[in-house]
């Protein structure tokens, strides 16, 4: 028997965000649903209440500035990713994580904020944001508060998220418009999968970055990194980052080589 649960579509944020006070932890956000509503039916989660947060129009908002750099509203698609021409000339790199994400199907319904408030080890947009130095706009009916995303992610499916907050949105600084970057991803099949390992590699400024999923608790990533570190190096920073596990996808020793040849193939490329 599938779970009943009220269901509610506010039109203004203060009304989002008083709801979500006063609800409590039995309040589930739906933006495209690819993991909610597949949770609900399996019985995995079950909320009193599902608050669907579609209806602001500024949720699907996506600005680009040239002092503050790009912001991604809260409903924004994978898919609005891959159109914006913006994105495609000056962050490009959101655009090749966003590409391996699921089917276009699934794209046109996942959000870019859904995809990290999942908190999955093997987010695909993960990568991108943490070479990119994105932050993460979070909000109460009581207070706003902006945190790196290199610090949201607390563990397995876990964030710095209280029961009263929401992400409103993800902001990249103008620092990182123009980074030059690759991402690669292994998976079981040529189609659509979930990641065995997903590394990104970026070129920001005077410095490389290399981000990874599916390797840890966490999606990770470096520091910056000098532009000319040998491969050898790199490889070294990032397998002391990662502490892969073994499951039924993939053995952490096969996952720890791949992470390293991975690592190695797109510096080259990024450097070419």
């Amino acid at each position: 028997m599938i779970h009943r649960f009220s269901y509610t579509a506010p039109t203004e944020l203060t009304d989002l965000l008083a709801l979500l006070e006063t609800a409590g932890p039995g309040a589930k956000l739906l933006a495209g649903g690819t993991d909610l509503l597949v949770n609900i039916r399996n019985g995995l989660v079950k909320p009193n209440t599902v608050v669907d947060v579609k209806r602001i129009p500024e949720a699907h908002a996506i600005m680009s500035d040239n002092t503050k750099g790009l912001r991604i509203g809260w409903a924004v698609t994978i898919n609005d990713i891959l159109k914006n021409t913006d994105i495609a000339s000056s962050y490009q790199l959101l655009q090749t994580c966003a590409h391996d994400l699921a089917s276009y199907q699934v794209r046109n319904r996942a959000t870019v904020v859904g995809n990290i408030v999942n908190a999955s080890p093997c987010s695909d947009m993960a990568p991108a944001l943490l070479c990119l130095d994105a932050s993460i706009e979070i909000a109460s009916s009581k207070a706003y508060r902006t945190v790196p995303v290199r610090q949201f992610f607390t563990g397995v499916k876990r964030t710095v998220l209280n029961p009263d907050e929401m992400v409103i949105g993800i902001t990249i600084p103008i620092q990182s418009k123009g980074a030059k970057g690759k991402y690669r991803k292994l998976k079981r099949i040529q189609g659509h999968d979930l990641g065995i390992i997903g590394v990104a590699v970026a070129q920001v400024g005077d410095g490389m970055r290399i981000g990874v999923s599916s390797a840890a608790p966490t999606p990770v990533a470096t520091g910056n990194l000098p532009l000319d570190i040998s491969v050898s190096d790199a490889i070294a920073v990032v397998d002391a980052l990662i502490s892969p596990i073994s499951d039924v996808r993939c053995t952490k020793e096969y996952r720890r080589f791949m992470v390293s040849e991975f690592t190695r193939r797109l510096l080259v490329e990024v450097r070419a």
